[in-house]
């Protein structure tokens, strides 16, 4: 066994469990075992996503420029290898894989009840041995241009991404993960084993792997597989973000048959990442205002305005950038907007009622703790909460010790009507 250090992470509100290891290679591990489960579930990820254009490792001279859609880019091509591709290689083992590039991370994962170590062992092969020609870069040119044309026509992607324009003047959480088809031309295998060497070093990544898993044979296999990698300190790069929006309205005509709407609020975030018990406090608060329990969401239902299905609320925070985003279809989306910035302006004057409050706190911790019943979910979760420098029981507990006027407090820094944009999709004539 090698040398590192194993934490054993507790939480004595549910009675689980996982381990924390700091590998030797650098790499950070997150162990969940989960004896009665059937199924297992990993995650390799780097804390590199579409955002990161803008950049200085410690062992550049200067700072680097990139196109837009690289990180996307390179997610595709991690998966080609001289001898073949990683998906023929999971094949024959059974498990189900794939990846996703956000705005802040790249993540490899498969799932899977049967062959978890040989699946392991070809994610942790694949993922450190890139392999990127001229021909093959070329190639997928066209296949992610394809794919960049078919989000162009997605309603459900396009009234996303008009908001963020509306709401950010500088920040590239504004531009398409994928990029577009003129920035994609400008990448070239350099610039993919540029950034690859950057943010695919093991001590920007993390593994998660929660389920039926053995610990000791998954940490042999780590062992096995890692390739150290020299510790590099990498400085992302953002413009100041203005405090103020773009413009408070933005409306396309697409094939859908009923309006679709996005209403955001953004509000001031810096480099660091907020606090399990800010985006606790946040959580409340949206499910007090908005859930389907809430008064707001009875009467925009009674009144016509929303279904039961499409109405929903999200926070949407990462590297300097946070927004409260509620959404959904509405015959009237311009209605819905003015109705939860009246709901918003009752509750600044009145305050939260204490039994709301309650009912929510209730509510979000139910949630959470059911879903610790879910290897998926806990897998994704240990993956990001290493990334934004959080832990998983930290949050449960911030929830569970969450105060009224804490989560009150809230609002002096976010909804705030003047930050706000809407976004609609408009059916095609």
């Amino acid at each position: 066994m090698s040398n590192y250090q194993i934490k054993e992470i507790k939480s004595d509100r549910i009675g689980d469990k996982y381990f924390e290891i700091q590998h030797e290679s650098g790499l950070k591990i997150f162990l969940y075992p989960k004896e009665n489960n059937n199924s297992t579930y990993a995650v390799f990820g780097t804390k590199y996503g579409s955002i990161d254009m803008c950049f200085q490792s410690s062992e550049d001279s200067e700072v680097q420029k990139v196109p837009a859609g690289i990180a996307h880019y390179l997610e595709h091509k991690l998966f080609e290898s001289e001898d073949g591709d990683a998906f023929t290689r999971y094949a024959k083992t059974g498990v189900s894989a794939n990846a996703y590039t956000s705005f802040d991370a790249t993540c490899y994962l498969f799932s899977g009840s049967d062959n978890i170590y040989e699946a392991l062992e070809i994610l942790l092969d694949f993922v450190q041995s890139p392999y990127f020609t001229e021909q093959t870069v070329q190639k997928e040119q066209g296949i992610i241009g394809q794919e960049i044309r078919m989000y162009d026509d997605d309603p459900q992607w396009r009234v996303l991404f008009n908001l963020l324009g509306a709401l950010y003047q500088k920040h590239p959480v504004k531009t398409d993960i994928a990029g577009t088809v003129e920035s994609i031309a400008k990448i070239t295998p350099e610039l993919l084993y540029k950034c690859y060497h950057t943010f695919y070093n093991l001590n920007n990544m993390a593994l998660a792997v929660a389920g039926n898993i053995d610990v000791d044979r998954v940490l042999q296999l780590c062992d096995k597989m890692l390739k150290p990698s020299k510790p590099i300190q990498v400085d992302r790069i953002f413009e100041e973000e203005p405090q103020a929006i773009v413009q408070d309205r933005v409306e396309q005509k697409l094939s859908v048959a009923v309006p679709l709407f996005e209403l955001g609020f953004k509000e001031k975030a810096g480099k660091t990442r907020l606090s399990s018990k800010e985006v606790a406090e946040t959580e409340i608060l949206l499910n007090a205002i908005a859930s389907d329990a809430s008064p707001l969401f009875r009467r925009l239902l009674d009144a016509g305005l929303v279904n039961e299905t499409s109405f929903s609320y999200e926070y949407f925070e990462g590297p300097g950038y946070a927004s409260v985003i509620f959404s959904g279809e509405s015959k009237d989306p311009d209605k819905v907007a003015d109705e939860i910035k009246k709901e918003l302006a009752a509750v600044r004057q009145n305050g939260l009622n204490r039994d709301a409050f309650e009912r929510s706190r209730k509510a979000v911790y139910g949630r959470i703790v059911s879903s610790f019943n879910s290897v998926d979910y806990l897998a994704n979760a240990l993956v990001a909460d290493a990334f934004a420098e959080r832990s998983l029981f930290d949050y449960l507990n911030a929830v569970a010790s969450a105060d009224l006027e804490s989560v009150q407090n809230r609002l002096k820094t976010q909804l705030l009507p003047e930050y706000s944009a809407l976004s609609i999709i408009k059916p095609a004539e």
